[in-house]
């Protein structure tokens, strides 16, 4: 099972963390279902579930080495998330640690990025360390912290139950190479929907340079391309990533990944 997950981290009803499941037959991935789920106890449902599973979660797994190592946070991906929960106490008290960090550094500085943030060129991931307008650094204090409580397994990152295996996904690499800079999220308007459409038939047809085709049935189409919040959509593109990743060798994370940083599938 095959598991591609646009995680927000306080979901609600109106706001879900969206789950896309699938599986590969050759080189074709087909979408098994969606799933909404509206709060983080179904997130904690979700990743307790026996395995054998795969999946790309689309928040950071890490965070920039120049701030782990100023405040001393430990050296694996775990004994950060763990030490930052006891000395945070909540994902408030993480930004206000981001906050004081960054304000001693000079401007342009304060929200550093990871080796894999931009690894690809002509597109950059956001900073774990924003906490505001994208809160990506909250996706990661709350999203990253429930993969190591449930056990998951974090390939070069955390050894855990080798049934249930998480990689970061980042949807937005498969998005730039399929639409460029068009923005396809957060609108009903007709240029966007046509964007939605171009990504989605161009997934089908296969054109990236991941070699997967998705299989989708008809109403499956209509639920990713009529999806004005593109939830939907950066989840079945989370869900190719994890598609490619099992079909690797090392799930395709370069020989050299920072334990503290992490790496996004398919960067």
């Amino acid at each position: 099972m095959l598991l591609g997950v646009d995680f927000t981290c306080a979901p609600t009803r109106r706001k879900p963390i969206t789950v896309a499941r699938g599986h590969v037959v050759g080189a074709v991935l087909r979408l098994d279902g969606l799933e909404a789920l509206p709060t983080l106890a179904d997130f904690e449902t979700l990743i307790a579930e026996p395995g054998p599973w795969l999946g790309a979660f689309d928040f950071p797994f890490g965070l920039p080495r120049p701030f782990v190592d100023h405040h001393a946070l430990g050296g694996s991906t775990a004994e950060v998330i763990t030490e930052l929960q006891r000395r945070c106490g909540s994902r408030m008290g993480f930004r206000a640690l981001v906050d004081a960090w960054g304000n001693a550094r000079p401007a342009g500085q304060r929200l550093v990025h990871r080796a894999t943030d931009g690894a690809l060129p002509g597109i950059s991931s956001t900073s774990p360390l924003q906490t505001r307008y994208v809160p990506v650094g909250f996706m990661y204090y709350e999203g990253l912290s429930r993969l190591v409580q449930a056990g998951v397994s974090l390939p070069r990152l955390h050894a855990g139950d080798a049934q249930r295996v998480a990689l970061e996904g980042y949807p937005a690499l498969l998005a730039f190479e399929l639409a460029g800079r068009r923005s396809y999220k957060n609108s009903s308007e007709p240029d966007r929907l046509i964007t939605r459409k171009d990504i989605v038939e161009r997934l089908e047809q296969g054109r990236t340079r991941l070699g997967l085709r998705l299989k989708l049935t008809h109403a499956q189409r209509d639920a990713l391309v009529d999806d004005a919040g593109g939830d939907r959509l950066d989840a079945a593109l989370c869900l190719v990533q994890a598609a490619w990743a099992s079909t690797r060798p090392g799930h395709g994370l370069p020989a050299e990944v920072d334990a503290v940083e992490g790496w996004i599938a398919s960067a």
